[in-house]
């Protein structure tokens, strides 16, 4: 299934609904993150590639400053702030990963945060968010509009709202993931890249499509949670019922506004992995990378080890997007985990 729409690859500053982020903007957010976030490893695994058929370089954002990839868009929007909107504080939403994130940035930054979260969000990272200094409120994600109480939350309290990937800034950041990796292993035929909200996906297509013109970038979502892949078919975002899948990273029930204008341009395809296939990854990653990486952080790597990508790249960037889990939780779902064949 191709979803390309002719975007402006291999340009520096995009035109339309893509210009909300730009390969110059990236790369400023490269420059405010030197130093402060960790610049990750990419690993190489022969039993990967001879498994795949390809050359794979996996970017492992599971060793990123609070296990995942969020740290990047969190820093770098709340270093944009003003003074002014520091003094006061920040709010943001968050199943986990950009909660944890937020509260580490706002520390750093010598400011305040308060995370909405749903009550059902993993335990290690409500833990970890509030270890960070950050205050938790709890709501239903089955039942609450998530969006609608973060902004009643900050209107009341007077907090700088920073959303999970909706936002200019957070993609920026997003997309110096790719930068990072490209700028390592040289120009890449394909880039893999797990989908929730879309902000690393926005944020690092517009990075690798100017870098490397003619490179596909592949979305990868549960199938339980494919909210993207459905929005770019129907070509307008669609809402799903909030999805029920071990990848809580990606239970999102419809693409942001802007991530999902810039991944119609940039995006050449979706493919679905099942929770099963995810778990099989995780083993394969534990087992033979040697790396513990959550549900949705395994996504991408999944969609290589179920073989769900055809044609098959040569040269295939992954991103592995975070390894925030809890031994009990890790325990649970390898315990009964599938062998990858």
């Amino acid at each position: 299934m191709s979803l390309s729409t002719g975007g402006p690859a291999g340009t520096d500053q995009p035109t339309g609904p893509a210009a909300a982020v730009t390969l110059d903007a990236i790369r400023d957010a490269a420059a405010r993150l030197a130093g402060v976030a960790h610049r990750t490893p990419v690993l190489r695994s022969r039993t990967l590639d001879a498994l795949v058929g390809a050359e794979v370089f996996i970017k492992c954002e599971s060793f990123q400053r609070m296990g995942a990839f969020k740290f990047r868009g969190a820093y770098n929007a709340l270093s944009r702030l003003t003074p002014e909107q520091r003094a006061r504080g920040v709010a943001a939403y968050s199943s986990g990963n950009h909660a944890q994130a937020v509260a580490l940035a706002a520390r750093e930054l010598g400011t305040t945060a308060v995370i909405l979260m749903p009550e059902d969000a993993p335990r290690s990272k409500r833990d970890a968010t509030l270890g960070y200094g950050a205050e938790v409120v709890t709501y239903d994600r089955y039942t609450g509009d998530r969006t609608a109480l973060a902004e009643k939350l900050a209107a009341d309290r007077g907090l700088t709202l920073i959303p999970p990937y909706d936002h200019p800034d957070v993609m920026a950041g997003q997309g110096t993931a790719a930068l990072e990796l490209i700028e390592e292993t040289g120009p890449l035929d394909a880039l893999l890249t797990p989908i929730g909200g879309g902000g690393l996906m926005a944020g690092c297509a517009t990075a690798a499509t100017a870098l490397v013109p003619g490179i596909r970038m592949i979305g990868v979502e549960p199938e339980a949670g494919d909210d993207t892949r459905r929005s770019l078919e129907a070509g307008r975002p669609v809402t799903i019922p909030v999805p029920r899948t071990i990848a809580d990273g990606q239970a999102v029930d419809t693409p942001g506004e802007l991530t999902f204008a810039i991944n119609r341009e940039l995006l050449d395809s979706v493919v679905l992995v099942g929770d099963d296939e995810i778990r099989a990854a995780m083993r394969f990653a534990f087992e033979r990378l040697k790396i513990v990486t959550e549900p949705s952080g395994a996504c991408a790597l999944a969609a290589l080890t179920a073989h769900r990508v055809d044609p098959l790249p040569a040269r295939i960037g992954v991103i592995v997007s975070g390894g925030n889990i809890g031994l009990e939780r890790f325990v649970e779902l390898m315990a009964t985990a599938p062998a990858v064949r």
